[in-house]
């Protein structure tokens, strides 16, 4: 006799509006921790989303530009910019570095390309020096890559468990209310059991977009530190090749 009663209530409101008129203030704070989570996650994914755009647009410009240069210092020298390319950072700590040991200075002007021609060839030392300055500008980027990488990782792994932890609330309140009114009926029992079941819902609304969007960067900036590390040794090579003085 009590669903006819029941069922038409859920119907005529909604099955979440239903929770949400019913939900207590603890669940009614969870929901809204989870909408702020929420709204934070999205912001990530969206500003990773178009970053990591913008460094492959970049720097495949970049990596053109580079490698149909003739000498690995001329983009350097013409003081080119491609300041969203992770690999022209890398590439300006190299070029930096490898300068100040051939000139003693890094200093940008007209004379740069007659003073590098007659300048000395370096030493296996200050290769590895600049070997060093571009593992460390690797390391960064890639550092800057991950960026707030964490609060899609506390978004996954955290937002079903605080709406978990609001359902067991709101459970465990309704049954204490059940308890003290003597009176175990579905009429009874079903605003509450449905206002705790609405934090779990959000806590899952929250989590499973957050989890896709954290599983794609996580293999697209892992992806794209390989190339880094690549390009990395790829520089080192040209740089040894014309500008390394043999023993």
């Amino acid at each position: 006799m009590l669903m006819p009663v029941s069922v038409p209530c859920f119907a005529a409101s909604g099955g979440i509006l239903y929770a949400l008129q019913h939900a207590t203030i603890e669940g009614q704070v969870i929901i809204l921790l989870l909408i702020v989570g929420s709204i934070f996650s999205w912001s990530v994914m969206i500003t990773k989303f178009i970053m990591v755009r913008r460094v492959r647009r970049e720097t495949t410009t970049f990596l053109k530009k580079f490698r149909t240069s003739r000498r690995p210092l001329t983009p350097f020298q013409n003081r080119d910019s491609f300041p969203g390319s992770p690999a022209f950072w890398v590439y300006q700590a190299g070029c930096r570095e490898l300068v100040f040991h051939m000139l003693g200075s890094t200093e940008l002007d007209e004379s740069l390309a007659v003073r590098l021609s007659d300048s000395d060839k370096i030493s296996p030392v200050a290769m590895s020096a600049v070997r060093s300055a571009m593992e460390r500008e690797v390391g960064e980027q890639a550092l800057l890559l991950e960026h707030r990488m964490i609060l899609l990782a506390t978004a996954v792994s955290g937002a079903p468990f605080l709406g978990l932890l609001g359902t067991v609330w709101g459970v465990m309140d309704t049954f204490a209310g059940v308890a003290s009114a003597n009176s175990a009926s579905l009429a009874a029992m079903a605003p509450g059991v449905s206002a705790a079941l609405i934090t779990t819902v959000t806590g899952l609304l929250v989590a499973i977009p957050a989890m896709f969007g954290y599983n794609f960067l996580v293999v697209t900036v892992r992806s794209l530190t390989v190339e880094l590390d690549n390009f990395a040794a790829e520089l080192a090579a040209a740089f040894e090749h014309r500008y390394l003085r043999n023993a």
